[in-house]
């Protein structure tokens, strides 16, 4: 917790990568598709399973041109460039699905087609039991832990070679069932944490990007 909050200030004393809209002209062959996994709707906004959302909303916000509807349907986009304007920095397209969980692998793959990305260029962001609440992992491939988000991506695409950004939610205290506690909001004492936790993994993300994998890894992997 202590490291997360570190990684949060030193973030804000250097000016975060500033993003440009990705114009219907530009070369689609580089860009990334970074998807926030989550159940859609105000009654699942606060739960643990639906920080993926939250981290896409911070990196909207970071780019400042908000989602949209896009014409594959179920799913909510916008288009950037990351770097100072003008700059031909890498291509993002940051999507929230609007199908639930266990169906996210269609809409997501929809928009992977759409974009022609790899899957080596789908970046998922989901909670994570088995890490603990406030630290990330990042990975490429690997399996899927019970996560249904991830079950549907594999399916959809034949296979779980994209990237994951694992924001940690701990597991369950006591007896409490997983499902349960996955569908439930943060704690108090875990509410006044989470911006920072979030912030942290925009930051992963958008040094995932840039800067690839090993060094995202030996950055944010805690």
């Amino acid at each position: 917790m202590i490291l997360a909050r570190l990684r949060w200030f030193l973030g804000r004393l250097i000016s975060p990568a500033r993003t440009t809209r990705l114009e219907e002209t530009d070369d689609m062959s580089e860009v990334w598709l970074v998807v926030g996994l989550g159940n859609p709707g105000e009654k699942y906004a606060g739960h643990r399973h639906n920080i993926g959302y939250l981290v896409v909303d911070e990196l909207v916000r970071r780019l400042g041109n908000p989602l949209r509807a896009h014409k594959t349907g179920r799913a909510e986009v916008a288009e950037a460039r990351l770097g100072a304007p003008g700059s031909d920095g890498p291509r993002l397209v940051l999507a929230r699905p609007r199908s639930y969980m266990n169906e996210v692998g269609g809409p997501v793959k929809a928009l992977a087609t759409f974009y022609k990305v790899p899957p080596e260029r789908v970046v998922a962001i989901h909670d994570e039991l088995d890490i603990p609440f406030g630290t990330l992992r990042c990975k490429l491939g690997g399996g899927d832990n019970g996560h249904n988000g991830l079950k549907s991506m594999r399916s959809s695409f034949g296979t779980g070679d994209f990237h994951r950004v694992r924001a940690g939610i701990g597991r369950p205290p006591g007896r409490q069932d997983v499902a349960d506690f996955v569908l439930s909001n943060y704690s108090s004492v875990e509410r006044k944490e989470l911006p920072f936790q979030v912030d942290s993994a925009a930051d992963a993300v958008e040094s995932l990007v840039t800067d690839g994998l090993e060094k995202t890894q030996q950055k944010f992997n805690s």
